[in-house]
């Protein structure tokens, strides 16, 4: 795949970036698991009522992982490129990537349980 051309409309190049995550959510499982849980996150969090600040503590943690899912599937979609074959360094790229969207993941883990816990049980109790 060629690099892309710079476009002359700079609107146009989020076409690339939605490009990106439609892949992303197509290609990878952890993906949907992430989008599964990202749409239980606001539904409980519109139906929980969390102020300004909690959605502030929640997107940001979302969108970490987002991100670091993004980041991991980038680099291993280069590593695949680079070195079909088995190497220990790419292995070991992969597992740093992979070890970094698990760690932003525990960490959402911990923001949502400290913003919707306490309320989730209230609202169930």
């Amino acid at each position: 795949m060629a690099a892309q051309p710079p476009s002359p409309n700079p609107f146009l190049t989020f076409r690339y970036a939605f490009r990106g995550i439609a892949t992303t959510l197509r290609t990878e499982r952890n993906a949907r698991i992430h989008a599964f849980a990202t749409v239980l996150v606001v539904g409980f969090g519109f139906a929980l009522g969390v102020d300004r600040l909690e959605w502030i503590a929640l997107v940001l943690a979302v969108a970490s992982v987002w991100a670091a899912e993004g980041f991991n599937t980038a680099i291993e979609a280069l590593c695949d490129v680079v070195s079909p074959e088995h190497h220990p360094g790419i292995e070991r790229a992969k597992d740093v990537a992979a070890g970094a969207v698990l760690l932003a993941s525990m960490g959402a883990l911990i923001v949502g349980l400290l913003t919707l816990g306490r309320r989730f049980l209230l609202f169930f109790a």
